[in-house]
């Protein structure tokens, strides 16, 4: 039996997008270089306000 591949939906990809997972240091390294801050800088922005992207690019100072 084949298995068939699942269907990805826009959905899930774009609440992935909306959102900055603190622990993953690619996560936080790309959110750092966008915004001129140091990797701790986000870190702590992200256990501040959240990791909805906007607050955090809002505490972030952009």
């Amino acid at each position: 039996m084949a298995k068939t591949a699942k269907k990805q939906t826009i959905r899930g990809r774009k609440q992935d997008r909306s959102r900055v997972a603190g622990g993953q240091e690619d996560e936080v390294r790309y959110e750092a270089r966008k915004s001129g801050r140091s990797a701790s800088a986000v870190q702590m922005a992200v256990r501040r306000v959240g990791n909805t992207r906007k607050q955090v690019e809002k505490r972030l100072g952009r």
